[in-house]
């Protein structure tokens, strides 16, 4: 019973089929493989910058972090987009000369470090970088705008 039941039902299907397939000329096709497009003809910039509490990356708690993309257009969760990735352009990506403190500046001596990194690409290059400041006064004075969020 179970196999008069199965060949009906395939029977079925098949004139069905033919029937459905008898209207129309179109033939199955595979549709082609969409090619591969450059979204830029600049190399890529694109960093995630950290700051942190403590005396390096891997032991400082990160609290806060943004994304940073400078090429095509400035873009990301960076409150200051613009100002970052022209502060970068600047300095052509060296972050040493970024985290300079500012002559004059006047700090306690207190040891609290605060932490930034940058991790990502920058103009087609990787970076990784890492700062340590002595406390909080001189990681005011010396984040500039890349690292002001």
């Amino acid at each position: 019973m179970r196999y008069i039941t199965g060949g009906i039902a395939l029977g079925a299907a098949l004139a069905l089929g033919s029937l459905a397939g008898a209207g129309t000329t179109a033939t199955a096709s595979p549709s082609p493989i969409p090619a591969a497009q450059t979204q830029s003809l600049y190399a890529p910039s694109a960093l995630v910058l950290t700051i942190g509490q403590g005396d390096s990356a891997a032991a400082a708690g990160v609290q806060r972090a943004v994304t940073l993309t400078c090429t095509p257009k400035a873009a990301g969760t960076h409150p200051n987009t613009r100002g970052a990735c022209a502060q970068l352009r600047l300095s052509d990506g060296d972050f040493d000369k970024l985290v300079k403190i500012k002559d004059g500046t006047m700090c306690t001596r207190e040891w609290n470090p605060s932490t930034v990194t940058a991790e990502g690409v920058w103009e087609g290059r990787r970076v990784s970088f890492e700062h340590t400041f002595a406390n909080p006064c001189e990681l005011k004075a010396g984040k500039g705008t890349v690292f002001e969020f």
